[in-house]
């Protein structure tokens, strides 16, 4: 088990990022030169419009699921499992959990699910 003084700073790190990501998915605004793309005058200018818009629908799903992992770890520090492999229940390295403080697999069993 990771001992508080890990687990605290590693609750600093999770606390800044998710503040850091609800700030940025506030100020996200979904791209729309137009309504409805692909309606406009010009084939390029309804790409490009429709580009964008997927590109920021994107985006702001990518950082909806970071968001909901760092909440969920931070459910799991107050339950007291915060650091263990959900699927081995082995404890994760802490430089691990230090790079990415929402991970919920040791790196053993990342490698194998990325398989």
């Amino acid at each position: 088990m990771l001992p508080a003084y890990r687990t605290e700073r590693l609750r600093g790190y999770l606390l800044e990022e998710q503040a850091q990501l609800r700030q940025q998915l506030a100020n996200l605004t979904i791209v729309s030169h137009d309504a409805n793309p692909g309606l406009g005058n010009h084939m390029a200018d309804d790409a490009t419009a429709a580009f964008d818009q997927a590109t920021s629908v994107s985006l702001r799903r990518g950082q909806q699921l970071v968001l909901e992992d760092i909440d969920q770890a931070l459910q799991r520090m107050a339950a007291g499992a915060y650091g263990l492999c959900q699927r081995c229940g082995e404890e994760i390295d802490f430089a691990r959990l230090k790079a990415i403080p929402h991970a919920t697999l040791c790196m053993g069993c990342q490698k194998l699910v990325e398989l």
